[in-house]
């Protein structure tokens, strides 16, 4: 163990954090999205919500500035009545680590899904709320 880092960060997501680059993603996705299907890197959270995760994890990772958009949300699809409450929790954390954060791109579905498959990995949830599913984009250590 370390002194430090929260409980809910596996050394495996640790790890994975780690190596990523500048510009590399990683998907925080809810217990409904095909992860394994889609992943190259499947990272399990079993028992564990995205907004849960989000914050330790926005500690370490520093979101892309050079790019228009740094988080990514997998829109409503047409004609489903959901409104996805989470995303204004996910807006306050993304906040409190970033200054720079405005708005989420959104993707729909299928874009979304495709967007995952090349993303660095993917960390599946048991998260509940629908499309709670995100996309964070790796930024750059400026100290």
């Amino acid at each position: 163990m370390l002194k430090g880092i929260p409980k809910i960060m596996s050394p495996e997501l640790m790890k994975v954090l780690l190596e990523m680059g500048h510009g590399d993603e990683i998907v925080l996705a809810d217990g409904n999205f095909p992860a394994a299907s889609c992943a190259s890197r499947l990272i399990r959270c079993d028992g564990h919500g995205v907004k849960e995760l989000l914050d330790p994890i926005l500690t370490f990772f520093p979101l892309d500035t050079y790019s228009e958009n740094s988080v990514s949300l997998m829109q409503v699809v047409e004609g489903d009545p959901t409104k996805p409450l989470i995303w204004k929790d996910y807006c306050s954390v993304i906040k409190k680590h970033d200054q720079h954060f405005t708005s989420f791109e959104m993707l729909d579905r299928f874009s979304f899904y495709e967007r995952s498959k090349k993303a660095y990995a993917i960390v599946a949830t048991s998260e509940n709320a629908l499309y709670a599913n995100i996309i964070l984009k790796k930024g750059v250590v400026v100290e």
